[in-house]
């Protein structure tokens, strides 16, 4: 009990409430205290000058008294013994503190393990973690990234690295990912665990936004989110978060995301990267060198540990690979694709305008008319606007071309249109760093503005050379209607004047009207 700290708040004055709260103590030992100060008439003056030991002796401790009475537990020897056998318990040791020959008392065994419990925390002592073969992997995002640039567009993206480890043998695997999101992160423990081979008894990820989350603010519950959680089931796992705020807990893939940090990406890190499957092979061959070649103090490496005594006790991985599945209701446009994730995927012309259900997996997209599968493509990753078309799905009259959407089908098209359209679409194609990002302006520019093959389109696109124009789909439209304003106005100023004379019969023969006619208004200037 700290009862200086009591003292002081007695002699400011202070309420019940407040040094309860403050100092975590009872009423009754406020009262105590306030006893002791009235009967020895310690004024603040004299409380001001006193020292810990004079404020002890004022409130003995019974215990500390007693316990000279007692055995000593020799508790420092207990944790010694803890850090070398892992199958040491703490009711061991008290047995054989009860079988001790000292002739003094010996403490019971719920005294004993509140001792030991006091005495850990007095020394802060952290107790070693034993960790058992096949047990538990640890999962993690490393903190720094590289860069991969795509030599195509010149866009740079981000490689985020995601780091697994088995504590027992220390094997670490390790990948690169365009993101963090749960996709990702559900795909880089599928790779873990093929990986090693096997799957373990659990899972202990970080509390992370894709592995766990609280039902509402503010609740202290933590919940594995629904992703995470099927793919736990998937591979008969059990998922274990390490608690905030407590980086003990994680110990041990910490510092084997310090390995990846300087083994991995302090190595690669200088490189120039143009594609993520070429980064990754890179750190495979920093793997099979930290995991294979790398011998520790023991002059062991981590792969023999694990084929030795870890891959034994493994359970098996399941026959079918886990994949994550995403529903969608996905519109076929008017060139027989739907679109999903910024990638294109065909399906028969006839479902043109109608909406399709979409099974989408990690490796697949299937599509769905009501009941019925419409069909199945192979899921498209990488770049933006890709296109799988299956000529099959194409109406008659565009598959005698062949290779739907290529230059050679545009620029096929624009000749029935005339040469002007011809060059026209090659210079869009060609100011394209992707050949494909213009394939939807120039079917644009043939079926909406050619439509009827009319011949306006091969006339505003002479004009748009003439002037040497940027050609796209807008500025096309606006030289058509010029175009068409400037024919309407010509037709305009080639027909008959219009009469100027009105016939003034029909008023005049109306009743009770008098109508004057040109001949009144003559000679009044």
């Amino acid at each position: 009990m700290d009862y200086q700290t009591i003292m002081s708040m007695l002699f400011k004055h202070r309420t019940y409430d407040e040094i309860t709260s403050s100092v975590g103590c009872s009423r009754r030992d406020i009262a105590a205290v306030k006893k002791t100060i009235s009967t020895r008439g310690i004024t603040a003056d004299r409380f001001a000058a006193m020292t810990a030991a004079d404020i002890e002796k004022l409130f003995p401790d019974g215990r500390r008294t007693m316990s000279a009475d007692y055995a000593d537990p020799h508790f420092a020897q207990i944790l010694e013994e803890m850090k070398h056998n892992r199958f040491f318990k703490l009711q061991q040791g008290w047995v054989k503190y009860v079988a001790g020959t000292s002739t003094q008392k010996k403490y019971s065994y719920s005294q004993y393990c509140a001792l030991f419990n006091r005495f850990a925390a007095t020394n802060d002592v952290v107790a070693t973690l034993q960790h058992e073969p096949g047990k538990a992997m640890f999962v993690d995002w490393a903190g720094p990234t590289m860069q991969v640039l795509d030599t195509v567009t010149g866009e740079t993206f981000k490689a985020y690295f995601f780091v697994a480890s088995l504590p027992f043998s220390g094997l670490i695997f390790c990948k690169a990912f365009s993101d963090m999101k749960q996709h990702a992160w559900n795909e880089a423990h599928v790779n873990a665990l093929e990986f090693i081979g096997g799957v373990v008894q659990m899972i202990v990820p970080d509390n992370a936004a894709t592995a766990t989350h609280r039902r509402k603010r503010g609740d202290k519950e933590v919940v594995v989110t629904k992703a995470y959680r099927q793919l736990a089931e998937h591979y008969q796992t059990a998922i274990v978060p390490a608690r905030s705020n407590r980086p003990r807990d994680k110990a041990h893939v910490e510092r084997r995301v310090q390995t990846v940090e300087t083994r991995i990406i302090g190595y690669l890190d200088s490189q120039t990267w143009t594609s993520f499957e070429e980064l990754n092979d890179a750190v495979t061959e920093r793997l099979e060198d930290i995991n294979e070649n790398l011998r520790r103090v023991n002059q062991t490496t981590r792969r023999e540990v694990f084929d030795a005594e870890e891959a034994p006790v493994l359970q098996p991985l399941p026959k079918q690979r886990y994949e994550d599945v995403d529903y969608k209701q996905l519109k076929v446009g008017r060139n027989y694709h739907v679109t999903s994730d910024y990638q294109h995927y065909s399906v028969p012309y006839q479902l043109a305008g109608k909406v399709l259900s979409a099974r989408i997996t990690t490796t697949r997209i299937s599509l769905f008319d009501g009941q019925s599968k419409v069909c199945e493509h192979p899921r498209k990753h990488g770049r933006r606007g890709q296109y799988s078309t299956e000529l099959a799905h194409a109406p008659k009259h565009h598959q005698d071309v062949q290779g739907l959407w290529t230059r050679d089908w545009f620029l096929s098209n624009a000749r029935s249109y005339g040469p002007a359209t011809v060059q026209v679409i090659t210079q869009i194609l060609d100011r394209n760093k992707v050949e494909a990002h213009a394939f939807l302006s120039c079917r644009n520019i043939l079926t909406e503005l050619g439509r009827k093959k009319s011949p306006s389109l091969e006339e505003a696109c002479q004009e748009m050379l003439n002037i040497n124009g940027y050609p796209n789909y807008t500025a096309l439209k606006r030289v058509m209607a010029t175009l068409a304003e400037a024919k309407k106005q010509q037709e305009y100023a080639s027909g008959p004047a219009a009469q100027n004379t009105k016939n003034l019969e029909p008023m005049q023969n109306i009743p009770g009207a008098f109508v004057r006619d040109a001949d009144h208004y003559k000679g009044r200037g």
